[in-house]
């Protein structure tokens, strides 16, 4: 069942979420504000690793992304991560205290953008904090949500590593966003959708309607979203009802944002419509008592994190 939620006060500006790109914009894979729109940080869901943002998240972050273990946040240039430690995530490196213009969380590992260049700490099973020298200089945007990472070239080329390093041939130029899922890897090239890695779902099945006219992307943990002329595609797994978009997210739609099981997806009016699960109302902010406007989200499984000008305004 999809829900429809109304402010009486929209953003300035709209939200960025998690892992959309506009072609011929930077990606930044995290939800982002502008700097005039910072604000603290708010959370819901169920995690058994987070516990609440830190003090210091309260407020003046433009940025947050939700990771498998712990989230991160932006402000000023510099990380903050919070949750679990037991890989050494929460503890930023020096590099990444100032100077970082994107983040991204994955599964107790974590990304920065700085200068150009890709940080990475934490869980390093599969390599994934190895950065590739490819992705250590002239780097655009980044992605990661769970063990592996991709890095968009000024260029237009795909770096991909960590337990899933493929790019097809495809993605080597002309690429302008990108969006790492689960084990699958989407892409927009001239307006069409790109994805490869796993398909036990049909999650890189890009239907039709999806290879021309796409301006957005979003990668689930096995199902897929792009945004094409103000409306919501989406393909996958579907036994949350994730891949059913629901009326409301087929028009006038700005920016999307898959979770791991549920999606967002935010109106051109400042309204905001979430559909799949919601077992832990992980999709349903008032059912935690929590309202917007919010000015950024970023999903992950069953938890949510979102940046809201006053996180202590009563709704």
């Amino acid at each position: 069942m999809a829900e429809v939620f109304r402010f009486r006060s929209a953003p300035r500006r709209a939200a960025v979420l998690a892992a959309v790109a506009v072609a011929a914009v930077p990606l930044v894979p995290a939800a982002s504000a502008s700097p005039q729109d910072a604000g603290g940080v708010v959370e819901w869901g169920f995690s058994n690793y987070i516990l609440g943002p830190p003090p210091e998240a309260s407020d003046g972050v433009t940025a947050v992304s939700m990771g498998g273990m712990d989230a991160m946040g932006l402000k000023d240039g510099r990380v903050l991560v919070w949750g679990d430690n037991n890989f050494g995530q929460t503890e930023v490196p020096e590099a990444a205290a100032s100077g970082v213009s994107a983040i991204s969380a994955g599964w107790a590992h974590e990304l920065a953008l700085k200068n150009g260049g890709v940080l990475a700490w934490g869980n390093n099973w599969y390599g994934q904090t190895d950065v590739p020298a490819d992705a250590k200089s002239g780097v655009v945007a980044i992605s990661t949500s769970a063990m592996h990472n991709l890095a968009l070239k000024a260029g237009g080329r795909v770096i991909g590593w960590g337990l899933r390093s493929d790019v097809p041939a495809a993605a080597t130029s002309g690429v302008t966003a990108v969006s790492a899922g689960g084990d699958h890897s989407l892409a927009i090239k001239d307006g069409g959708v790109l994805a490869w890695g796993s398909d036990d779902h049909g999650q890189i099945d890009v239907p039709a309607d999806a290879k021309s006219g796409v301006t957005a992307i979003s990668a689930g943990h096995q199902h897929s979203l792009a945004l094409k002329d103000g409306r919501v595609i989406a393909w996958g797994r579907n036994d949350s009802h994730q891949a059913e978009v629901p009326e409301a997210a087929l028009s006038d739609v700005v920016a999307i944002e898959a979770g791991w099981t549920f999606n967002f997806a935010l109106k051109s009016n400042g309204d905001y419509v979430t559909w799949g699960s919601n077992d832990v109302s992980e999709s349903d902010p008032a059912g935690w008592g929590l309202c917007g406007p919010f000015l950024a989200v970023s999903a992950g499984d069953r938890f949510t994190v979102t940046l809201k000008a006053d996180p202590n305004a009563s709704c």
